[in-house]
Parts: structure tokens; sequence; C-alpha cells
């Protein structure tokens, strides 16, 4: 084999390892993703059916494997934070997709323009 064939071919494997990484990087955001929007639904809907309660409702929230007596209004807040995270952490997931599938045609990219210069000499 030829110089350049083990060259392009160096290059093929390294684009298949982080095709391969990527795409396994990229299921675990969306599962993630998934993960997050529904506990923040689930938050949301719970603060809907918090706040149809009558005054003087006594609420409690789980500590682990205990339930506190807890004010209404300190519920509401917590799951207003509780969806305000997951809003943030969505965000942070996405931007990190959007990086790593620009990453990745970045690479096709250049193994592209390296086959391309091979072919040209």
């Amino acid at each position: 084999m030829s110089k350049v064939d083990m060259e392009l071919k160096k290059a093929f494997a390294e684009l298949q390892e982080k095709q391969q990484e990527t795409t396994q990087k990229l299921r675990l955001a969306d599962l993630q993703i998934d993960g997050l929007k529904r506990n923040k639904q689930h938050a949301a809907i719970t603060e809907r059916e918090i706040n149809a309660l009558e005054e003087g409702t006594r609420t409690y929230e789980s500590v682990g494997r205990m339930f506190l007596l807890t004010p209404v209004e300190k519920v509401k807040e917590n799951l207003k934070a509780k969806q305000n995270v997951a809003e943030e952490k969505i965000k942070v997931l996405e931007n990190s997709k959007t990086y790593l599938e620009n990453s990745l045609k970045e690479a096709a990219d250049s193994l592209r323009e390296l086959v391309q210069t091979k072919k040209e000499s």
C-alpha cells in the first residue's frame, strides 16, 4: 500500500471513531433532554393542581422517604425552581448537541478535503 492509502485509511478510521462517539453522545443528550422535559411537565402539572386547591389546604413535600408539612407558597416556589433548573439544563444540552453536530460535520468536511487533495496530486 502506498503512503497516501495508509494516510486516507487512518483518516477514515479516525472519522468513523469520532462519528460513533458523537452519535453516542447525541443519543445520551437526547435522552437527558427527554427526561428533563418530562420532569418540567410533571412540575407544571403539579403546580396547576396546587393552584386549584382551596385556601388552607395542607400540603406536603417529600424529603427522601418522608413527607414534611410545607406551606403552599413554598411548594409553588420549589416547583417553579424545578422548572427553571430543567429549562436551563435543556438549553445547555441543546447547545452541546449543536456543538457536537458541528464538530462532526467539520471532521467530515476536512476528510473530504483530504480526499480531494489526494485525488488532485
